[in-house]
């Protein structure tokens, strides 16, 4: 099976023959294959460490691996789901290796991890790992790599030491978190002496040569898909964004020395090419880089884009996808309320939502699908029912377009302007009057599990206390219920779930992540969080008396 699998691939990179004392590293993706071989992430890190000839990289999956070291010095792990920590307990465990940090010794590798959910907020993972890299990998990983041999035969506390000097390593052994009680909010977060850094600034990668796939496969989940990275972050500044607020600056790739060099490779491998990134189409020279993929010698290109800002669906745009085999098209709407989107600086009109819908299918696409989002900070009923309005007058606009409205509920993300609110009461019955009003209307209403976006908020504001909550949970299974039970067991010991998940926190408090920075400061999404406030129809509640 796994031979099968890794023989499969058609590699974009040419990996290094390792030198004879290259460091033995495992790097690890907490999923399935065909799961992990499909996020770019993973991809670009992998072939980073296979070029180097200082390393000798074996990759492993939780159903197959190449062939892994004995004595490995590095094993890293792409955390890119909040739910894979317990596919890292499993690959730990199967290693031989302890769970927690504290109870490796001199004969275990070095565990570190990387990724979009360790970046945000590694907290409830921080036990787990001995290393933590904040950031954009570019830069980072050498950084990384390069301070590792220079203290490759020293013990690991002088290691981890070391590594802590680098900017954007987090080694969370080497800080001390107090509370004001078990079960309180926290008192400090401190480095456990002088030389250790106060403070971790995630790091930013400047450059305008963005990622794109190192591998093209079949057994990839996206089959034959090519990807590649078009813009990073988004300068749209929507106040509940973690895909926007954590990776500021918004940066594009430089379309004749990035992304055209990139794309003319990828398709001599394969003809399936997805453009990412969160905001595709506001890339500035968008319409020649559409121009560029629509020449004949293209046509059998299957072309499949992340998200489009809303106005940017034209009529060409459409007729490009619907060429290119695309039936659908994504565009995140969030509420049909002007209102709310004020609230939340979405900087849309619905008029706008109207013609990307008549363009869709002028330019020949069959079905439009529209994120939405309940709960935000300010919404109320009224808020609701526009968003029913604006579907039927989409509707209308476009008969026989099929509509879909994906809903989630808001979750609080830290480094956001909304880290402080917690998750609003209403939001379960609030997807269940959308589905009521917007079904007989003949749109398909697709709501995300409320009970996931509650897990999901407890490990985005989570602090070191739910590792004991995290080891209990794997044997009780991954449902809300298990979580619950796990909470009971572990009361006064910890905060209960009503403290991580629906309180509103004091923007006086020390959040969880409070040591480690994001690119805005804290006092600049406090002025972001008061513009936000500045709009709610009920004058709202000062945050600081909020207990």
């Amino acid at each position: 099976m796994t031979s099968s699998v890794f023989a499969s691939e058609r590699l974009l990179f040419t990996p290094a023959n390792p030198q004879s004392d290259a460091i033995p590293v495992i790097f690890a993706f907490p999923n399935e294959y065909t799961v992990g071989i499909t996020s770019l992430g993973y991809q670009v890190v992998w072939a980073t460490l296979a070029m180097r000839d200082d390393l000798q990289v074996s990759r492993l999956f939780t159903d197959v691996h190449e062939q892994l070291p004995r004595q490995p010095e590095i094993l890293g792990f792409s955390m890119s789901w909040e739910l894979d920590y317990v596919n890292i307990f499993h690959l730990l465990e199967w290693l031989q290796i302890p769970l927690r940090s504290q109870s490796r010794n001199e004969q275990h590798p070095l565990v570190f991890g990387g990724g979009p959910v360790l970046t945000a907020n590694p907290e409830p993972f921080a036990d787990f790992f001995d290393v933590i890299l904040l950031g954009d990998g570019e830069n980072l990983l050498g950084d990384f790599i390069d301070a590792y041999k220079e203290v490759r035969n020293a013990n690991r506390e002088t290691k981890l030491k070391r590594l802590a000097q680098v900017p954007g390593i987090y080694i969370p052994s080497l800080y001390q978190v107090e509370y004001f009680s078990s079960d309180g909010e926290i008192k400090s977060i401190n480095s456990i002496d002088a030389e250790i850094p106060a403070t971790i600034q995630k790091q930013t990668y400047r450059g305008n040569t963005l990622s794109a796939s190192t591998v093209v496969t079949e057994k990839a989940a996206w089959e034959n898909i090519f990807m590649v990275e078009v813009v990073r972050s988004c300068p749209e500044m929507c106040r509940f964004c973690l895909a926007s607020y954590l990776t500021l600056p918004f940066r594009t790739a430089s379309l004749e020395k990035s992304l055209i060099p990139a794309i003319e490779r990828g398709l001599q491998v394969t003809n399936r090419l997805g453009l990412l990134g969160a905001s595709v189409t506001q890339h500035p020279e968008f319409i020649e880089l559409l121009d560029y993929i629509s020449q004949p010698k293209y046509d059998d290109v299957r072309l499949s884009i992340a998200s489009v800002r809303t106005n940017t669906v034209t009529v060409q745009l459409a007729q490009t996808l619907a060429k290119r085999d695309t039936r659908s098209l994504t565009i995140a709407v969030e509420s049909g309320s002007e209102q709310l989107r004020q609230i939340i600086n979405k900087k849309l009109y619905n008029d706008e939502i109207i013609q990307a819908a008549i363009n869709a299918k002028a330019g020949g696409l069959s079905s439009l699908k529209l994120y939405g989002m309940v709960g935000i900070p300010g919404e109320e009923g009224e808020d609701l029912d526009a968003t029913v309005a604006m579907m039927k007058s989409v509707k209308k606009a476009a008969p026989r377009l099929r509509l879909t409205l994906g809903c989630s509920t808001f979750v609080p993300k830290s480094h956001t302007p909304f880290q402080w609110y917690g998750v609003n009461k209403q939001a379960e019955k609030r997807l269940q009057l959308l589905q009521k009003q917007l079904k007989p209307q003949g749109i398909d209403f697709r709501p995300e599990s409320y009970n996931w976006s509650i897990i999901q908020a407890l490990l985005s504001r989570g602090d070191r206390r739910l590792s004991q909550l995290l080891e209990l949970t794997r044997d009780f299974g991954d449902s809300l219920g298990s979580y619950k039970r796990a909470f009971k067991e572990l009361k006064g010991k910890i905060p209960d779930l009503d403290f991580y998940v629906y309180a509103n926190w004091s923007t006086n408090q020390i959040l969880p992540w409070s040591h480690l920075q994001g690119p805005l400061p804290q006092s600049t999404l406090q002025k972001h969080l008061a513009e936000a406030q500045s709009h709610f129809r009920t004058p709202s509640q000062p945050l600081e008396t909020v207990k």
